[in-house]
């Protein structure tokens, strides 16, 4: 992808800051003895966000944008939730002293926000305008419940900012690969509890873009070429959907695009 970012132009590269809150699911030795009941868990979605932290560093290395990523499990301490959250410990660490908790957050969430931060408010300090993309993705099953999406688009729909690019975003996904399923807003809202809507509480509008990217996970397990192919459609399309927002174009749907869309199914889409 080297060189890629410049078709969207200089400015749609320059704002960018990529995050992946949930990238691994380890655990610092000194919490080790918290987690000897769950090891399971901590392999499973619960503990951390499969191919999150690949699609973040491929996002990353595309237009050449700083990332900030975590490979520490969210069972410890999640990232994406706010302080006093009930969520925001798991019940490994939710029973542990008050001390060991505020270690905890001091040494591994509070630094997470604060580099993170730093990218985004730097970004806007040089061109009045971040977008923030933060890389997650999703089970393909939750309580007995199938996901019917391949991507999710999340955002805060009364941000005029993050509902025109999810748009221009989905319009493209679909161009380049018409048979996945593309959603916003699914399979969690976008304006809920996360790092995007601790960003909003601080930043206005016309400054600040949060969107957070889910993909379903079942492309993760097949792996091999199904998966490159897809983690190359997801730049791509990003790709054109900067460049139309840029250049002011409705509809960022391209010749290019529809030769992704080939390169796609020749890469074995979903069936």
């Amino acid at each position: 992808m080297d060189g890629r970012a410049a078709d969207c132009g200089g400015l749609a590269s320059d704002v960018l800051v990529i995050t992946c809150e949930h990238g691994g699911n380890r655990i610092p030795a000194p919490y080790r003895n918290l987690f000897h009941a769950h090891q399971a868990l901590l392999d499973s979605h619960r503990g951390y966000d499969p191919g999150a932290l690949i699609m973040a560093r491929e996002l990353a290395t595309a237009f050449a944008a700083p990332l900030v990523a975590s490979t520490v499990s969210r069972l410890l301490v999640d990232l994406n939730r706010s302080v006093g959250h009930p969520r925001l410990h798991s019940e490994a660490t939710r029973k542990a002293p008050a001390e060991v908790r505020q270690q905890i957050l001091k040494h591994y969430y509070q630094p997470y926000r604060a580099q993170a931060e730093r990218f985004v408010r730097q970004a806007i300090a040089d061109h009045g305008l971040v977008i923030h993309l933060s890389s997650h993705s999703f089970t393909p099953e939750l309580d007995a419940k199938v996901r019917d999406a391949d991507i999710g688009l999340l955002y805060d729909p009364a941000r005029p900012g993050e509902a025109d690019l999810c748009e221009r975003w989905k319009a493209s996904l679909e161009a380049c690969a018409p048979d996945l399923t593309v959603r916003r807003n699914y399979p969690y809202a976008g304006k809920g509890d996360g790092l995007t809507a601790w960003f909003r509480r601080r930043l206005p509008a016309g400054a600040y873009v949060g969107i957070e990217l889910e993909v379903n996970q079942k492309h993760v397990v097949r792996a091999g070429r199904h998966w490159t192919a897809m983690r190359k459609v997801i730049v791509e399309s990003l790709c054109r959907a900067l460049a139309s927002r840029c250049a002011g174009i409705s509809d960022p749907t391209t010749k290019t695009a529809r030769a992704s869309s080939l390169r796609w199914r020749s890469a074995g889409a979903p069936p």
